[in-house]
C-alpha cells in the first residue's frame, strides 16, 4: 500500500476514524477522572561506604555500586517491609487487619502480607553518581504515605544495624569458644615443655651446646697430641737394635754423659798406667776394673732409658685410649643434647604456634564483641519524608497524551480494518491491482465553480483524475 492510498483511504473513512478516536479518547478521560489519587512521599538516606568494615575498600567505583545495589535489595526485602507493619503496628490496626481477612479470608501469616502489601508500594531509587538513596512510597492518603517513607528509611537503617550485630554475636560466642579451647591447648604445651626441661636440666640450650663443643674440640686436641706422642714413641722403640747408647734420650740423658765422661778420664788414665807401669801394676788392675765398672753403669742405665720407652709407648696408648673413649662419650653426649634441643625447640614452637593463635582468636573475639554491642550504622538520614502537597498520579497532562496517541492509533487501525472488509476503488491503479483490467483512459472530473466566485467569464476547471 503507497502512501497515496493509505492517504485516500483515511479520507474516505474519516467517520470510522474519528469515531473511534472520540470513543477512547472519552473512555480514557473517564478512566482519569475515576482514578484513585496517589501521592508520593520521599525520604533519602546517604550510605557512607568508606566506613563501613563489611564494604572494605568500597571506594573504588565497582565496589561501591555493588555495595549500593545491595543496600537497595535490603530496603525491598520482605524483611525490612514486614519490619514497618511491626513499627506502624498495622498488625493490630482494625482496618489493615479487615483488608487482610477480605484477601486472604484470614489464612496465612497478616504479618507477611502487609508487609507484600507495602513492598507494591515502595520504590527506592538510588543516585547514577553517589551513595545517596531515594527512598519512595506511594499511597492515596499523603499524610500516611510521608508515615510509611520515613518508616521505610528507619527499617532500613534497623535492619542495617542487625545484619552487622547478629553475625558479630555469633561470630562472638564461636571465638569464646575456640579461645578456651586454644587456652587449654597452650597450657598443655607449656606444660609439656616445662616438663622436659625439668627432665633434662635443660634451660638455655645453645649455651650449653657451645661448652659442649668446646669440650669436644679440645678432646680432639688432645687425642691428636697423644697419638702424635704415641707414634713417636713406637718409632724409637722400633729403632732400637741393641744399641741403647745411640737413643737421643740415653745421649742426652745428663748422668749417661757424665758417666760417660769419668769414663774417658779413666781410660786415660788406664792408658797412662799402662805405659809407666805396665799391665800387671796393681794401679792398672784397679783403674781397669774401674773403667769396667763405669762402662756396665752406661750399658745399665742406657737399658733403664730403652726399657723406659716401652713404658712411655704402653702409657700413651693407655691415654690414647682413655681419651678416645672421652671422645666419642662427649659425642654422644653432645649427639643427645642436640636432639633434646631439637625437641625443645619443636615444644617452643608449639607453645609459640598456641599462642599466636590464642591471640589471633582473642584479637577478633574483642573485636566480634565490640561489633555485637554497637549501635551504630553507616546509613544516615539525609531528608525526611513530609506529606506532599500535590497528587503524583493520575497524570492528566501524560495520560492526555496517551490517550490520542491511542486514539489515533486504533482509530487508523479501525479505518484499514473497514476497508479491508468493504475494498472500494480510490484510483486508477487499484482496477490493475484487484481485477487485472489494463486501464485504457483516464476521464477527468471537471468542477464548475459558481457564478459568483467566478473571476471572469470563463469557467475555470480543476481538473481530478477518475479511472473508468
Amino acid at each position: 500500500m503507497s502512501l497515496k492510498q493509505f492517504t485516500l483511504i483515511l479520507l474516505a473513512r474519516w467517520k470510522v476514524a474519528a469515531g473511534i478516536f472520540a470513543g477512547i479518547f472519552v473512555a480514557g478521560v473517564i478512566v482519569t477522572l475515576l482514578m484513585t489519587k496517589q501521592y508520593t512521599a520521599s525520604a533519602t538516606v546517604v550510605v557512607d561506604t568508606k566506613s563501613d568494615p563489611i564494604a572494605g575498600v568500597a571506594n573504588q567505583t565497582q565496589l561501591m555500586s555493588g555495595y549500593i545495589a545491595t543496600q537497595v535489595d535490603i530496603i525491598t526485602s520482605e524483611r525490612v517491609a514486614q519490619r514497618v507493619v511491626k513499627v506502624l503496628k498495622l498488625d493490630q490496626n482494625p482496618e489493615w487487619v479487615a483488608k487482610w481477612r477480605d484477601a486472604t479470608d484470614g489464612r496465612g501469616d497478616m504479618v507477611v502480607w502487609l508487609g507484600t502489601k507495602l513492598q507494591k508500594s515502595l520504590s527506592v531509587t538510588p543516585s547514577r553518581d553517589s551513595s545517596v538513596i531515594d527512598i519512595s512510597v506511594e499511597y492515596p492518603d499523603p499524610k500516611f504515605a510521608a508515615v510509611l517513607a520515613n518508616a521505610f528509611a528507619q527499617a532500613y537503617m534497623d535492619t542495617a544495624i542487625e545484619l552487622r550485630v547478629d553475625p558479630a554475636k555469633q561470630y562472638a560466642e564461636w571465638f569464646a569458644e575456640r579461645s578456651e579451647a586454644l587456652r587449654l591447648d597452650l597450657q598443655a604445651k607449656q606444660k609439656r615443655l616445662s616438663d622436659f626441661q625439668a627432665e633434662t636440666g635443660i634451660v638455655g640450650t645453645e649455651g650449653r651446646l657451645d661448652i659442649e663443643n668446646a669440650r669436644l674440640a679440645e678432646l680432639s686436641s688432645q687425642l691428636v697430641a697423644i697419638q702424635g706422642l704415641r707414634q713417636d714413641s713406637q718409632s724409637r722403640q722400633h729403632q732400637l737394635s741393641g744399641d741403647n747408647e745411640s737413643l737421643t734420650e740415653v745421649l742426652q740423658s745428663p748422668l749417661v754423659a757424665s758417666l760417660k765422661g769419668d769414663l774417658s778420664r779413666a781410660e786415660a788414665k788406664l792408658q797412662d798406667v799402662a805405659t809407666t807401669l805396665g799391665k800387671n801394676h796393681p794401679d792398672y788392675q784397679t783403674t781397669a776394673a774401674e773403667v769396667a765398672s763405669l762402662k756396665q753403669r752406661i750399658a745399665s742405665e742406657s737399658a733403664k732409658i730403652a726399657e723406659s720407652l716401652g713404658n712411655t709407648t704402653q702409657i700413651n696408648l693407655r691415654r690414647e685410649n682413655d681419651i678416645r673413649v672421652a671422645l666419642e662419650a662427649q659425642k654422644k653426649r653432645i649427639l643427645e643434647l642436640s636432639h633434646q634441643r631439637d625437641l625443645v625447640s619443636v615444644y617452643q614452637n608449639d607453645v609459640v604456634t598456641a599462642q599466636r593463635n590464642l591471640d589471633a582468636v582473642t584479637q577478633r573475639l574483642a573485636q566480634s564483641s565490640l561489633e555485637s554491642e554497637s549501635q551504630q550504622t553507616n546509613i544516615a538520614l539525609l531528608t525526611q519524608a513530609v506529606e506532599p502537597m500535590y497528587r503524583s498520579s493520575p497524570r492528566m497532562f501524560l495520560n492526555a497524551l496517551i490517550i490520542v496517541f491511542l486514539g489515533g492509533v486504533f482509530g487508523v487501525a479501525g479505518a484499514l480494518i473497514v476497508e479491508l472488509s468493504d475494498r472500494r476503488v480510490r484510483e486508477a491503479s487499484d482496477l490493475t491491482q484487484l481485477e487485472g483490467i489494463p486501464l485504457l483512459v483516464k476521464i477527468p472530473r471537471i468542477r464548475i465553480e459558481s457564478r459568483t466566485t467566478r473571476s471572469s467569464s470563463h469557467a475555470l476547471a480543476r481538473v481530478e483524475p477518475s479511472a473508468i
